[in-house]
């Protein structure tokens, strides 16, 4: 993880002072400028591609976004809120960490995930990229591999079960209410028995030792393929994912009810910036379907073709909450109000998250 190459680094092209021409970028440096390049060339063929194949599609994103302007008539006591509970949601996940990895402080749980959160979000398919970068970050801030690799699998689990219950959650309640959308069924259904899986899942790995260990397999194929995207080796023994597997066992112990709150609670504020985005356009949402919307929308931030999702959320979001009985403008203009604080302001925190764990850690950070 700790690159002894350059001690002084400095940056490409500067003179040392002493007169000698400027230094050229090395064969790793030059690697990492290739890679950024292809995905940003990545970027536009799929916005070029989308534009012939469905020109619709492309149509609605623009559509979403001309409703930018009517931003303005939400007061900012509503937007105060919803940074507030959006704030509330990150300190969630920090809370998970540190459940998860006791000796995490907050300033690494915060900064780490703050920068891992804006990197999934600005690459397309940049998930897997913002899990290696949250794992080498808490690598150089003096976690062990094994248990970073641990707690990223521990808290992968634990959200994405959190995540899966909540339309679930919201479709049990809409069944004693109205009836549900047709439209929002499937999604309903889906999500309860993802829900089911994820658990079934997590059950097992805790239990048993042989299905772990293939899901080790699994994950080592998928690590040395990140890692050959990304230029950096990589690689998940299925061997340590049991040791860490016995280990969270032993750490958590009764710890376990705070740490699938903590993961609750990240997923219930991040929906609840959504209800107030709706109530500040005066809309007047049925709060289970909301549930199911705001869960489909999460799943589609999940799909590797646009960063974060961009442009499906917000069309997916639209659709789902027109669909849960929400008038069309006032659905836009709430995703978008939602989109702004939940994507874009952490996303554009990321570099100072960064910056500050680097002068942290500033000689252990060159390798990330």
């Amino acid at each position: 993880m700790i690159d002894d190459g350059d001690p002084g680094g400095g940056r490409i092209g500067e003179a040392d002072g002493s007169g000698a021409a400027p230094q050229m970028p090395g064969i790793g440096e030059l690697d990492y400028i290739g890679s950024t390049v292809k995905r940003a060339l990545f970027l536009a063929l799929v916005i070029i591609a989308l534009s012939l194949v469905a020109p619709g599609f492309v149509e609605s994103v623009l559509e979403f976004f001309s409703e930018a302007d009517r931003l303005r008539t939400i007061r900012p006591s509503w937007f105060l809120f919803m940074l507030i509970a959006e704030v509330i949601s990150f300190l969630c996940i920090w809370w998970l960490t540190r459940i998860v990895l006791p000796e995490v402080s907050w300033f690494v749980a915060g900064t780490s995930q703050v920068t891992a959160n804006s990197v999934s979000r600005i690459l397309p398919g940049g998930a897997a990229i913002g899990g290696a970068t949250l794992y080498r970050m808490l690598a150089v801030s003096g976690v062990t591999p094994a248990k970073a690799g641990g707690a990223l699998a521990a808290t992968s689990i634990l959200s994405t079960a959190a995540l899966f219950a909540i339309p679930a959650i919201g479709g049990a309640i809409a069944v004693f209410g109205a009836p549900i959308p047709e439209g929002l069924l499937p999604v309903a259904v889906a999500s309860f028995v993802l829900f089911m899986l994820a658990m079934v899942v997590a059950a097992t790995g805790l239990r048993y030792t042989r299905p772990l260990l293939a899901i080790g397999l699994i994950a080592n194929r998928l690590a040395r393929a990140v890692g050959r995207l990304i230029r950096r080796p990589m690689r998940v023994d299925a061997r340590d994912l049991v040791r860490e597997r016995d280990r969270l066992v032993s750490v958590l112990g009764d710890r376990w009810p705070q740490a699938v709150a903590a993961s609750a609670l990240n997923w219930t504020f991040d929906y609840l910036v959504l209800v107030a985005a709706l109530y500040a356009v005066d809309a007047d949402p049925r709060l289970s379907l909301v549930m199911v919307a705001y869960a489909a929308a999460a799943v589609l931030a999940m799909i590797p073709i646009t960063p974060g999702g961009l442009g499906f959320v917000e069309v997916g979001l639209t659709s789902a909450l027109v669909l849960s009985g929400i008038n069309a403008q006032d659905a836009a203009v709430a995703a978008l109000a939602y989109r702004v604080v939940s994507y874009w302001l952490p996303m554009a925190a990321g570099p100072a998250a960064w910056m500050a764990f680097r002068r942290r850690y500033p000689r252990r950070t060159a390798a990330i």
